[in-house]
């Protein structure tokens, strides 16, 4: 073999070994590239932002934008937040990852409104609170049927409302819908109370009360014996321990004379 054919042939093998180099080269430079998962565009940070490509005023942008507690809810909301080139929009967006509630929302459920009536209720035109069947304290705003059965059970527990402060003790019911039962019933049947002198109440006449232990029965006596007797059932606020939060209901049963 003459000496211009073994170049020739040296020369062959020598490209066929840079290309393979170089393809190994490409390789190895894919291969130390960030890899892209998927991810939610609400959660870039400054340094993922920057291996997306970003520039920092567009991740500035999306960073600002979520400081105000507002969500990237899809890919053109992405872009007109950042204000990204369509090419990187392009490059990135199929490894956005939404919420599922946002990718697949379920259907709204059809809710059937109740009509309420906003129009205040005479005297006359009030149902008696006391006999009140669970279907009609559900026409109030604010009661279901679980309220409705709260306040029937209740009521059966106590024989019957004296006020409506005594609604305060129903679980659950917020001083706007007791409200509304106020503006829509009446206690036309209240339940009879036999009020105890607070002043002359023994202590054992005290426990009787709801929500009277005989811990705060004995401090009621003590501060009544050091203030000469109780000018005012409001005194009572200022007794050791006394639960103030049902000052109203206890004083349903007291009187001062």
């Amino acid at each position: 073999m003459d000496d211009n054919n073994s170049f020739e042939i040296n020369q062959g093998q020598v490209l066929a070994f840079v290309q393979q180099v170089d393809s190994l080269k490409t390789v190895e430079i894919e291969n130390k590239k960030p890899k892209i998962y998927p991810f939610n565009p609400n959660f870039i940070t400054d340094y993922k932002g920057y291996n997306l490509g970003m520039t920092n005023q567009e991740i500035d942008r999306l960073l600002n934008f979520r400081k105000q507690d507002k969500w990237i809810n899809s890919v053109s909301q992405f872009q007109q937040v950042t204000k990204v080139s369509d090419s990187l929009l392009a490059k990135i967006s199929p490894y956005f990852k939404f919420p599922d509630w946002v990718t697949n929302p379920k259907p709204k459920q059809k809710t059937f409104s109740k009509s309420f009536s906003k129009q205040p209720k005479t005297e006359s035109q009030k149902l008696d609170l006391n006999s009140a069947t669970a279907a009609q304290l559900q026409k109030i705003y604010g009661i279901g049927p679980s309220y409705s059965e709260r306040i029937v059970k209740y009521r059966t527990k106590i024989n019957g409302f004296h006020s409506f402060i005594e609604l305060q003790d129903v679980y659950g019911l917020e001083p706007d819908v007791i409200q509304n039962i106020k503006d829509n019933f009446s206690i036309k049947t209240p339940r009879a109370i036999t009020k105890i002198a607070l002043n002359t109440a023994t202590k054992s006449q005290l426990v009787t009360i709801k929500f009277i232990d005989y811990e705060v029965a004995h401090n009621i006596i003590e501060a009544r014996t050091l203030r000469d007797g109780f000018k005012s059932l409001d005194e009572l606020l200022k007794v050791k321990d006394f639960p103030i939060k049902k000052i109203e209901i206890i004083k349903l049963s007291l009187r001062l004379e």
